[in-house]
This record gives C-alpha cells, structure tokens and sequence, in this order.
C-alpha cells in the first residue's frame, strides 16, 4: 500500500471512529463516512468491502493493539517514564485502556457500544485462556476451558465498562486488584 492509499484508510478510520462516538452504528452511512473523510466513494470501497468490514478493521486494529501492547511489557509507549511497568499483564492491559489515544473508552461507552464490547470480549479470550485459564488451575478443573474463558472475559469487559461509566476513578493497580479478587478464587 502506498502513503496516498495508507492516508486515505486511516481517513475512513478515523471518520469512522468519529462518527461512532455520536451516533449508532447502525444509523452512519457510507455518505456520511466518505464526506468526514473527504474521500470519494470509489476509495472507500477500494479499503473496505462492506460497513461491516470496515467496523470489523477498526475494531481489530484498537483491541488486538490493546492486547498485544500489554503482553509485550516492553511496549509501554511511555507509559511508565516515572514508575516501572507492573508486574501484571493485566494491569498493563488496564493502563493502555486508561491512556489509550485511540479513544476506546468512549466507543466502549457509546451509542454502538454493544458491538464494540463483544468485540473487545472476542479479542480478550486468548489473552484469558493464557494469562488466567491455563496458568496454575487448581479449583473448578471440571468446568470446561471456553466456558471459564467467556465467563472471566466477560467479568472483565463488564468490569471496564463499570470504570468507563464512573468516570475511571480507580487505578489500573486497583482494578487489577479487584479483578484478580473475585477470578483467583475461581480457578
């Protein structure tokens, strides 16, 4: 992809992302994504098959940087200039999500937020299975994995969405806390 192609998608992206925070999604047209991206039609259709594909891209692109970002704790985009990275994966996940510039928490909080948390959820299962599933279970062996996983995805997913809702008072470090509280005991 050349720069003029790679500027246009990120145009549409952020159009996108834009008219999502003031509107369902099921209300934007392709009209009004092309026009706040002041590209033509032609172009957009050359990035993205259908609307659908276009919220699918978008959410790919947020949630697995979210994810991966805290997996990888040298990856800290600055983060953690004043302090050390946490020790949690989980933590740091909470971290990119209360800095995040990509505006997550409030596609988290909008109009269209149904699609945009099962996405997430769909996005946090491996990081899940991984980072709490399959690590040292030792309580509850009988309950199947993808069960486990769903249920600690979307505790986490709603626990978001709790802190998105409260102005994201706590800390990182408190919800992790919390978090790790109620899902330890589980497993």
């Amino acid at each position: 992809m050349d720069r003029r192609q790679k500027k246009s998608r990120a145009a549409i992206l952020t159009a996108f992302r834009s008219l999502l925070t003031k509107k369902r999604y099921s209300q934007i047209t392709v009209r009004e994504i092309i026009d706040a991206a002041d590209v033509g039609r032609t172009t957009f259709y050359a990035h993205f098959e259908t609307r659908d594909q276009l919220l699918q891209t978008l959410c790919e692109e947020l949630f697995d940087h979210i994810v991966t970002s805290a997996l990888d704790t040298s990856h800290t985009h600055g983060l953690y200039s004043d302090r050390n990275a946490p020790l949690s994966v989980l933590c740091h996940l909470l971290q990119h999500l209360k800095e995040d510039q990509s505006n997550i928490p409030a596609l988290l909080s909008s109009e269209s937020s149904e699609l945009f948390l099962r996405y997430f959820k769909n996005s946090l299962s491996s990081f899940m299975l991984t980072q709490f599933v399959s690590q040292n279970r030792r309580h509850n062996t009988g309950i199947p994995r993808d069960f486990l996983v769903n249920h600690i995805s979307g505790s986490f997913v709603e626990m978001v969405l709790w802190w998105i809702k409260g102005g994201m008072q706590e800390t990182p470090e408190e919800l992790d806390r919390y978090f790790r509280a109620v899902i330890e005991p589980i497993l």
